[in-house]
Order: structure tokens, then C-alpha cells, then sequence
């Protein structure tokens, strides 16, 4: 699944995986909307937040409003580093498993912490401390995968938002329909809106699904993207290539 390109004649079982890492991105951000009603991977939203607070001067929700989109650049800064091949070099050639291992723990941290209490009742917006906190981790997990397949795909494939996918699919169905100059341009785009239709329907796939599992086991919900996370830790491991 790793170290592949949009344009690349990729095998279905690598579609599959991509797919199933955005219905992962698509539970964290329901789970984190529900934990603490606030959306996880959403920096612009953020940005805007950050703005009226300023403009409010509530320093206090201006500070910790940008320490999530913070968060979320931290991660992907800290899963560039881990891709890096000087580093891998010491993790006998693994550039990715690390990477989804740290969202696997982050993902435990959140389950746990939930489970005794950490960041309050889940859903209710009584501690801001706590909420930003709560959403801080959940960025920086999307931050990390988002990172990861983005380095390993030549910044072809992000999984973990959708606004700059759904204007490439947009841009891409225009292009496949009407302006394609020959039959190979428009079977390359249709392939590339192929995984762009895919990876929509797997995030709202995964936020419809993780719905029902946060609303049924509140915190303990995140086990299930946890689970995926360390499900691709392995995957990265057996098929890594440099």
C-alpha cells in the first residue's frame, strides 16, 4: 500500500488499503466531534476559531485554538522525519510501521484516558483544558498517517480531509469527460477519480460507522481506528520497500 503514486497501476488490494485508512480518519473525526464537538482534521476551521477568538480577545481560547492545528502540523513534521531514509536506516530499512504504530498509541491513549476519566464525560463541553487537549492528540494522529501516505504517494493521496480531494475529483472529472485529449489521458483520470470517489465514500463510510460505535461505547470507540492503525503498522512492516 505503501510507495505508490495516483498514476500507478496499483493492485486492488492497495485501493483497499488506502480506502480503509480513510474510513480510519473518517471514525477518529467522528469520534472527536462527539468526544468534544469539535471537528479533528479541520485546520481551516480552526484558523477561523483562531480569528474571532483574537478578535474577542479571549487569549486564552486564541492560544489553545492554534495549538491544534499545531498539533496536526507536528505530526505530520514528526512523521517526515520518521520516513526519512537516515532513519530508517536504523529501523532496518521501516520508514512507515513506526509512523502508524505512534497513531495506534495515540488512538490507546485516547481509549484509556476516556475510559478513567482523563478528559471528562464524553460529549460533554464542560473542560476546555481537556477538550483541546483531546482534539490536540486526535490531530496529531491525522497529522502522522496524513503525513506518511502523502510522502509514500508523492503527495498524490491524503486520506485524512477531503476539501482538496473533492477539487481534484472535480478538476479530474472535467478533464476524464470533456477536455481529454486521447483514450490514455482519460483512462489515467478515470482511474485517479476512481481512488478520489473511494476514498470520500471510505472517510463518510468510516464516520458513519464510527458514529455508532462512539455513541454505543463513548471513549472505547477509538479501539476500533486503534485497531486499523496497528492493523497497517503491520502491513507497512511486511511490504515495506525502500
Amino acid at each position: 500500500m505503501f510507495q505508490h503514486k495516483l498514476e500507478d497501476q496499483v493492485s486492488r488490494k492497495t485501493y483497499i488499503d488506502w480506502f480503509i485508512l480513510s474510513f480510519l480518519a473518517g471514525s477518529i473525526n467522528t469520534g472527536g466531534f462527539l468526544a468534544s464537538h469539535r471537528f479533528v482534521s479541520h485546520v481551516t476551521g480552526y484558523a477561523t476559531l483562531a480569528g474571532i477568538s483574537f478578535e474577542q480577545m479571549d487569549w486564552y481560547g486564541f492560544a489553545m485554538t492554534l495549538i491544534i492545528p499545531a498539533a496536526f502540523m507536528a505530526g505530520v513534521m514528526f512523521s517526515a522525519y520518521l520516513t526519512e531514509k537516515q532513519f530508517a536506516h536504523y529501523r532496518h530499512g521501516q520508514k512507515y510501521a513506526p509512523v502508524m504504530q505512534i497513531v495506534a498509541f495515540l488512538l490507546l491513549v485516547v481509549a484509556l484516558g476516556g475510559f478513567f476519566g482523563f478528559f471528562g464525560e464524553f460529549g460533554a463541553n464542560t473542560d476546555l483544558k481537556n477538550d483541546y487537549l483531546l482534539s490536540a492528540i486526535l490531530c496529531m494522529a491525522c497529522g502522522l498517517q496524513n503525513g506518511a501516505i502523502t510522502m509514500s504517494s508523492g503527495a498524490t493521496v491524503r486520506t485524512t480531509h477531503l476539501t482538496g480531494l473533492t477539487t481534484d475529483l472535480g478538476l479530474g472529472l472535467v478533464r476524464a469527460e470533456i477536455t481529454a485529449k486521447n483514450p490514455e489521458q482519460k483512462q489515467k483520470e478515470r482511474r485517479s477519480n476512481k481512488l478520489r470517489m473511494g476514498t470520500v465514500a471510505s472517510f463518510t463510510a468510516g464516520a458513519i460507522i464510527g458514529a455508532f460505535a462512539f455513541i454505543n461505547f463513548k471513549f472505547a470507540g477509538f479501539l476500533l481506528p486503534a485497531s486499523i492503525a496497528l492493523y497497517f503498522s503491520y502491513v507497512a512492516r511486511t511490504t515495506q520497500s525502500e
